[in-house]
């Protein structure tokens, strides 16, 4: 039935708070130090959303990128004052296994600062920018941890050119770090379709996909609606009217441009298909509806 929820679950409606230019697939063409000379249009596309969810209902986790959280304290006020979990982005969106450890601690406690200076509340959640923690960079995770942080959401279970751990697990889980601390990781979303990983937590492949074809994989992904899965957008995902970068190769022109005149309409009907939280509530559900265990082993990835 149209319009009916399809799965009983919980799942998490996660934004990573981030302007167009900040993107990785524009990285060739835009350089950091070009950004304050270019016009943001993060403050009213993350306003459009945050209208969007008040009306459904919807509590949100949103990963405020740290530079966004500099530029515009009072949109990152706002997303807390209506009751939204906020979460780190980092600061400067750059891969984290292009970066020092050092840089990363750096830029890690910078952005966490920020954020609870803004709020006056203590941030727990992380998203690496184009979830980058890779094999290459589970280094990261102790950094994490250290620095207070209790979840992440930044681990990808498929094959990509720039981020993935293909046979990671797939349900949230704690996992074990090289440096022997815990963590809860709540890894975007794939589904299984014919021995295939095939993505299906939002952001470009929510866009390019036909929307039934996404709304499938994302049930499939769920087991029919028995576990949570996470969603995620960007606010420039909802902006057809950004700037264009011709320059830019063929294949990020497609990643970032392709149906965003089309990707408000989806997500409004996403709403209407699924049950959604922040990242803590669909967690904690999960965990309160899953049967107890005597012993909960974390998941070693090193």
């Amino acid at each position: 039935m149209p319009g009916a929820k399809t799965s009983s679950s919980l799942h998490a409606m996660t934004i990573d708070v981030e302007d167009y230019f900040h993107v990785a697939a524009l990285s060739n063409v835009i350089r950091p130090e070009h950004w304050e000379s270019l016009p943001s249009r993060v403050e009213r596309n993350t306003e459009r959303l945050l209208e969007l969810f008040n009306g459904h209902g919807v509590t949100a986790t949103f990963f405020v990128l740290g530079w966004v959280a500099e530029r515009y304290p009072a949109l990152v006020r706002k997303l807390s004052d209506h009751g939204h979990e906020i979460a780190s982005h980092g600061y400067s969106h750059q891969l984290i296994y292009n970066q020092s450890p050092e840089t990363f601690r750096q830029e890690t406690l910078k952005a966490k600062a920020l954020l609870e200076d803004i709020t006056g509340h203590s941030v727990h959640g992380y998203r690496a920018a184009s979830y980058s923690i890779t094999r290459d960079s589970l280094w990261a995770l102790d950094i994490l941890c250290e620095a207070g942080f209790t979840w992440d959401s930044s681990i990808f279970p498929i094959r990509h050119d720039r981020y993935g751990i293909p046979d990671s697990p797939k349900a949230p889980y704690t996992l074990s770090t090289p440096g022997g601390h815990t963590i809860r990781e709540f890894p975007l979303t794939t589904a299984r379709v014919l021995g295939l990983s095939v993505p299906a937590a939002g952001g470009g492949y929510f866009r390019q996909f036909p929307y039934p074809v996404f709304r499938y994989l994302f049930r499939n992904a769920s087991c029919r609606g028995n576990r949570p899965v996470v969603f995620y957008l960007h606010p420039w995902e909802i902006d057809p009217d950004q700037p264009r970068y011709r320059n830019a190769s063929w294949l990020s022109r497609f990643r970032h441009y392709t149906n965003l005149d089309l990707c408000q309409a989806r997500l409004e009907r996403l709403l209407k298909d699924f049950r959604f939280g922040s990242v803590t509530e669909s967690y904690n559900a999960y965990k309160a509806e899953a049967p107890p265990a005597p012993t909960d082993p974390a998941v070693r990835l090193a």
